[in-house]
């Protein structure tokens, strides 16, 4: 085999700016094309809360011009906020969304872990939006919805990740009917990008599709390392979203006291002291953060997800080595600062109500979902990817797949029917040798088998993480809504090269 040349390194995105894109998290201050080391005081989005059991309000998806650190950027943001506005709701509510297309790509909007119908104008996926058109949601929230922190952001399949990636996303919070006892709450939603010497969002390689995007710079509310300040004494609740298109976070805050309050969706009988917290891409927690003294960092350090450097035919795969996406060094997200006089002692936190367990119902049917990657290798070097552009149309001799039992995604296609009100159990198998997070829309899963995971109290996510050739088991209860939704990985490059299925309710 002939060695690849620059010119076909750089196609694979393996030398230059595409291979730091890759695997360089750890080198982002120095990557950050100028936009410095940040620091200004944390900004949270807007705030839109429902008043008489009703939110009503308007969201435009379109270019926006932001300040990033010490330059201008040019992304694409809902409203012009970066993140867009936060929705509050209750349980009980209604939720109308007018959402108007400003981009030149069409896309839709997903509200992410809500319980609420996939049909119609509700949290439908298959919804088109053309550029300069709109689109009238509405989501009626049930009266025993779990409150907590859920996101939204676009879902027009084969546009997921560029939109995601360039901007479109913001929190929506379902209110506690009987909220914990804090002196704040902080928004914090974690995002990165790529931007180019002007300011304009860095153009993806298709070795970057392939292991997942990961932007050189890391954002807290679309702001570099912004500071936090607090009083010693007082207790904070974080509510995390992680919303990067491919990047897991691990999150650690040295100094001060941490306790894990929720993961998802649903609170956990009693908060639990953790000195680290692992999100997967499009997972949230809510983090009650209990202030000593001294200046702290939240910092996410590198998660191995995986490699497809086996993938690879014979020299691609020595070449690409263990050269893995995440990076090889930590990123330091914003600082704390705890400082002044002791505030006064918080109320003690009351215990939650049990979260249902499954594992008590019967199952009504079981099945076998394999997400895998395959189709490139030897293929792919005797020209197909390098000389005709592996993402023209899938259909080349060098296109990598992305399936799901065997299949890319077809909207057309019923992949799997399930009946109503029943519960069943979904075992997720991973034959790729990258991690695939798993998120179904509209149907939260709980976690019943997941290698040695302590599972004595139920865990219940909407995305739950399939390590590389491995096995995780959820069990689902398809209740209160008929109706036919997706299910899909969360590397969203994954989602839009494929890797989704779609299920129906009857």
């Amino acid at each position: 085999m002939s060695p690849l040349t620059r010119r076909q390194l750089l196609a694979l995105g393996l030398v230059g700016a595409g291979a730091t894109a890759a695997g360089g998290a750890g080198l982002w201050w120095a990557s950050t094309g100028g936009v410095g080391r940040g620091g200004g005081q944390i900004v949270e989005p807007p705030v839109l809360p429902s008043a008489g059991g009703l939110l009503e309000q308007d969201l435009e998806a379109a270019p926006a011009r932001v300040r990033i650190g010490s330059r201008t950027a040019n992304v694409q943001a809902f409203n012009g906020s970066l993140p867009g506005p936060t929705l509050r709701v209750r349980p009980g509510d209604t939720l109308r969304v007018r959402m108007r297309n400003g981009l030149a790509a069409p896309t839709n909007l997903h509200v992410h872990g809500l319980h609420v119908s996939p049909e119609g104008n509700g949290d439908n996926p298959f919804v088109s939006i053309a550029p300069g058109e709109s689109f009238d949601y509405e989501h009626r929230i049930p009266e025993d919805h779990p409150p907590g922190t859920y996101w939204y952001h676009p879902h027009h399949h084969g546009h997921v990740a560029d939109q995601i990636a360039a901007g479109l996303y913001g929190v929506i919070v379902v209110e506690d009917p009987d909220p914990v006892p804090v002196t704040r709450e902080r928004v914090l939603v974690v995002s990165d990008l790529s931007l180019d010497p002007d300011g304009n969002l860095s153009d993806v390689t298709p070795m970057e599709q392939m292991m997942g995007r990961e932007g050189r710079i890391v954002l807290v509310n679309g702001q570099v390392r912004p500071q936090l300040s607090a009083a010693p004494g007082e207790r904070e609740l974080w509510r995390v979203v992680n919303a990067c298109p491919a990047r897991f976070l691990h999150l650690s805050l040295d100094g001060q006291g941490l306790r894990l309050l929720s993961r998802d969706v649903g609170r956990l009988r009693e908060p639990v002291d953790v000195t680290e917290v692992e999100l997967a891409p499009g997972n949230r927690v809510e983090l009650l953060v209990e202030t000593r003294q001294g200046t702290s960092t939240l910092v996410t350090s590198p998660v191995d997800r995986g490699s497809m450097a086996g993938m690879m035919g014979g020299g691609m795969g020595r070449m690409m080595g263990d050269d893995r996406p995440g990076g090889d060094e930590p990123v330091e997200l914003l600082t704390l600062g705890v400082a002044g006089d002791r505030a006064p002692e918080p109320e003690a936190v009351a215990a939650a109500a049990p979260l249902r367990d499954l594992r008590e119902e019967p199952v009504a049917q079981r099945r076998t979902l394999d997400f895998a990657m395959g189709g490139m290798g030897a293929g792919m070097m005797d020209g197909g990817m390098l000389d005709g552009g592996m993402m023209d149309d899938g259909d080349g001799p060098g296109m990598m797949s992305f399936t799901i039992n065997g299949q890319e995604f077809d909207p057309g296609r019923l992949d799997e029917t399930v009946r109503a009100g029943t519960v069943e159990e979904w075992i997720l198998t991973n034959s790729s040798p990258m991690d695939h997070p798993f998120h179904l829309h509209v149907w939260p899963m709980q976690v019943v088998e997941d290698g040695n995971r302590d599972l004595a109290e139920p865990v219940w996510l909407d995305v739950v993480n399939i390590p590389a050739r491995g096995r995780v088991v959820v069990r689902v209860a398809f209740d209160d809504f008929p109706g036919r939704t997706v299910y899909h990985c969360h590397i969203l490059d994954h989602e839009d090269l494929g890797m989704m299925g779609t299920v129906e309710a009857r």
